[in-house]
């Protein structure tokens, strides 16, 4: 069942040309010349109940502008957009009840608070009962931990204690659709893996449909099984992460660690990109050859100490499509040179 359903939407903006020299900033005061941007144009897609989709782009793509249509913060320009049946921008309150967002830049805790001091405020903004909220306070206590810094001024937090104080602050009212924008920027890897832990959590135990913006493909990664990749405020790919690993992802690396160092080290199908004493590191296609047809091959020849394999980097598919354009093995079209 769909949850959000997004069709033609377009936003285009204004932005006033600026006059260059002093004549040019005093004519501008009686006649102001503007550039039409479009930031989104003509996208489509809809999401189901209880999914968890990531909505990447480079900078200037349309992902924040979509995003703010969908929560009701912009009006599009043209197009249709349903959330939970509820038209955003016509029915801001009601919406705002349905939904929780989390944008990493900014706060919507008081900054000079107690944390603790916002989340009773936002309990009365939504009209939480009390139970409820006792129970949702519990429950994120305990896995982001927020009782180490409760009592504590918001603008005294660290990033990472603030962000998990955002995104508890955004649940406290039950919303069935989570709006994430950036939600790991700036955390260490420890804080990063408990907000994708409890980003899970909540998907799967109270079935919360979450949007993850984000430059950090390892929230995707290990979070979303569907990827709507936009540019240029068109949609690229709407479809499953996997079939980008199948179609890019295809080189791999082999990395061997040998007994003895070997001055002339060869293997059929396979690329020695770099060398470290007794460590080499080998490209190779899986499509050309398997991982176990080139360990027994190398095998064979030496002496093998120890190996692993490297998968490409999802962040190298994603900057491949950019460059190359889509394939066509995705309903795509590559790009051309000039």
């Amino acid at each position: 069942m769909s949850i959000i359903e997004v069709h033609h939407l377009y936003k285009e903006f204004f932005i006033a040309k600026r006059q260059e020299g002093l004549w040019g900033a005093i004519k501008s005061l009686f006649h102001r010349e503007y550039e039409k941007k479009m930031a989104v144009q003509d996208i489509s897609f809809t999401i189901d109940a209880g999914e968890i989709v990531g909505y990447v782009g480079p900078n200037g793509a349309g992902k924040s502008t979509s995003i703010k249509m969908l929560t009701g913060i912009l009006v599009p320009t043209a197009g249709e957009i349903m959330v939970n049946g509820i038209v955003p921008y016509q029915e801001r309150q009601k919406n705002s009840r349905q939904i929780g967002v989390v944008f990493g830049q900014r706060t919507q805790l008081w900054w000079d608070l107690p944390a603790i001091e916002s989340f009773e405020l936002l309990k009365q903004v939504f009209r939480i009962p009390s139970d409820r909220y006792r129970q949702n306070m519990a429950k994120f206590s305990e896995i982001l931990g927020l009782d180490e810094f409760l009592q504590t001024p918001v603008r005294q937090l660290s990033l990472g204690q603030r962000m998990r104080a955002d995104i508890a602050a955004s649940l406290l009212h039950d919303p069935i659709i989570l709006f994430l924008d950036e939600p790991t920027i700036g955390l260490d890897v420890v804080a990063k893996e408990r907000m994708r832990n409890f980003i899970r959590e909540i998907n799967q135990e109270r079935g919360v449909t979450v949007i993850l913006t984000t430059h950090d493909m390892s929230d995707i990664e290990k979070l979303c099984q569907r990827m709507i990749l936009i540019d240029n405020g068109q949609v690229m790919y709407d479809g499953e992460l996997a079939r980008i690993k199948e179609i890019y992802g295809k080189e791999r690396i082999l990395i061997i660690d040998m007994e003895e160092d070997i001055d002339d080290f060869s293997i059929a199908g396979a690329e020695v990109i770099r060398k470290e004493g007794n460590r080499r590191w080998l490209k190779f296609s899986r499509n050309e050859v398997t991982t176990s047809q080139l360990i027994s091959q190398i095998s064979s020849k030496y002496e093998i100490k120890d190996l692993s394999i490297q998968d490409s980097e999802i962040e190298v598919m994603i900057r491949k499509i950019y460059e190359e354009g889509l394939s066509q093995e995705l309903g795509g079209k590559l790009k051309t040179s000039p």
